[in-house]
């Protein structure tokens, strides 16, 4: 997928000048690019708009104006897009109850092995994930994830891991969103 460049990415003023019409088109590839498996998990498969989105909040909110900066946010988001053939994505596991978020994310230490993508040929491809994720003790409330589907058409997500089994078929728009970032 082509990662944001530096000459995408706009000053604070330009960036305020269409940040509302701007955000109204990643929240709306976002609709089609979120899946919610299960109570607690949220898949955000993301794609260069949200990638450039998430680089021009944070410049915003942390008011960046130094060079390095600026390029340590765009290294930072551009690891989170999939190459030719792989999805990337953001994985939130959404518990609002600090202590009971606390117990299940240490009960679920081995979550990330076990989510998935299920192609339309009933393959499942596991996801690859940064082990720098998972603590000691517990995992993290956010992952970073990649599906490595090749030419495959992704039609489930979901998670085998036992305390968690659950999956969800993709909706035909999530389907035609996910095969264009697959390009």
């Amino acid at each position: 997928m082509r990662r944001v460049t530096r000459g995408e990415v706009r000053t604070s003023s330009e960036y305020a000048a269409v940040r509302e019409e701007f955000r109204r088109g990643v929240l709306s590839q976002k609709d089609k690019r979120r899946i919610h498996v299960g109570t607690y998990l949220t898949f955000l498969f993301e794609n260069h708009d949200t990638v450039l989105y998430q680089i021009q909040e944070m410049i915003r909110a942390e008011s960046l104006t130094r060079e390095e900066d600026i390029h340590h946010e765009m290294e930072t988001y551009n690891e989170l897009l999939g190459d030719k053939g792989e999805l990337g994505c953001t994985l939130l596991i959404e518990i609002d109850d600090p202590a009971k978020r606390a117990e299940l994310l240490a009960q679920w230490k081995g979550l990330p092995e076990t989510l998935y993508v299920e192609t339309q040929s009933g393959k499942r491809i596991p996801a690859q994930f940064d082990s720098r994720q998972v603590g000691e003790n517990r995992i993290s409330s956010v992952h970073y994830l990649k599906f490595r589907l090749g030419d495959q058409v992704p039609a489930k997500v979901g998670s085998s891991h036992p305390e968690i089994v659950s999956e969800t078929a993709l909706s035909a728009e999530q389907v035609a969103a996910l095969c264009q970032d697959l390009l």
